[in-house]
């Protein structure tokens, strides 16, 4: 909804600054009032307007079009500036992620005090976070999307692009728990038990407000159990009791280190056949 916000959030200030005739269309900017040669207003408002009627139109590559000429053929105009900022937008809502972050990156930097920064750095973010892949792949876009949010909320920390951004930081920390946990999985599979032990242990010490600590507590007192380490797997079956003591994870936990203890209800399923259907 913020995104989509943006043509509606800029144009109003822009209008107010410029110079035009008093009459409005129906998006807020300034009409065209000297029309070129093709019957279009080739003046930096009426290609901003065109633009931005493009946007409303959903024609994001004609947007982008015309934003790009407003900043060529009237680079020095009070539309300019705007113009790259709506250009960006219109490459975002393309799925052009690379050109939009292009854009962003050097609007940041030839603006920093421009009074819709804190807008460019949301949008930044957001190019970054849709490219998030899912969780059996590389996760360097997920790190990057991390980033950027985070600067993003330290940045402007109470604008509701800090609020949307610090939900979005949720669900991509969720995100690379869960790629973690992949790992985890496939490593105990395979009775690589110190490599396992390094992806639990990770999702337990970095990630602790995501949902997956309490399978990480249980995977790590799988396998202190199979390497013989009582002691360290009834601590961390403790640890996870304590903060999930009605986690279904618990009563696995629970079963494996007490004599006669039953673990969850029978139709649950084992750990391979866990991992199997993951999979399949």
């Amino acid at each position: 909804m913020l995104r989509r916000l943006l043509p509606l959030i800029l144009i109003l200030p822009i209008a107010a600054c410029s110079a035009w005739d008093g009459r409005m269309n129906s998006l807020g900017s300034p009409r065209a009032s000297t029309p070129g040669a093709s019957g279009q207003d080739s003046s930096a408002e009426g290609l901003y307007a065109q633009g931005m009627e493009a946007l409303t139109a959903e024609r994001y590559q004609r947007a982008v079009e015309l934003f790009d000429m407003v900043e060529r053929e009237h680079p020095y105009s009070t539309f300019a500036t705007n113009a790259k900022l709506m250009s960006a937008y219109g490459e975002y809502m393309r799925n052009r992620y690379t050109e939009a972050l292009g854009a962003l990156d050097r609007f940041i930097q030839l603006h920093p005090a421009h009074r819709d920064i804190a807008y460019a750095y949301y949008l930044r973010a957001l190019s970054y976070y849709e490219q998030i892949n899912d969780i059996q792949r590389d996760q360097r876009t997920t790190e990057q999307a991390m980033a950027a949010l985070q600067d993003v909320s330290n940045r402007f920390p109470n604008t509701p692009y800090a609020r949307d951004a610090r939900l979005k930081m949720d669900l991509a920390r969720d995100h690379l728990a869960g790629r973690e946990m992949t790992i985890g999985r496939f490593y105990q599979t395979r009775r690589l038990h110190t490599a396992a032990i390094g992806r639990f242990r990770r999702v337990v010490d970095e990630f602790q407000t995501t949902n997956h600590v309490p399978e990480a507590l249980h995977r790590l007192t799988e396998l202190y159990l199979t390497m013989g380490l009582v002691d360290e797997a009834r601590r961390t079956a403790a640890v996870l009791g304590h903060n999930y003591p009605g986690s279904p994870w618990y009563q696995d936990s629970y079963a494996l280190l007490v004599d006669g203890a039953e673990g969850t209800e029978p139709n649950r399923p084992g750990f391979f056949s866990r991992v199997v259907g993951s999979i399949f």
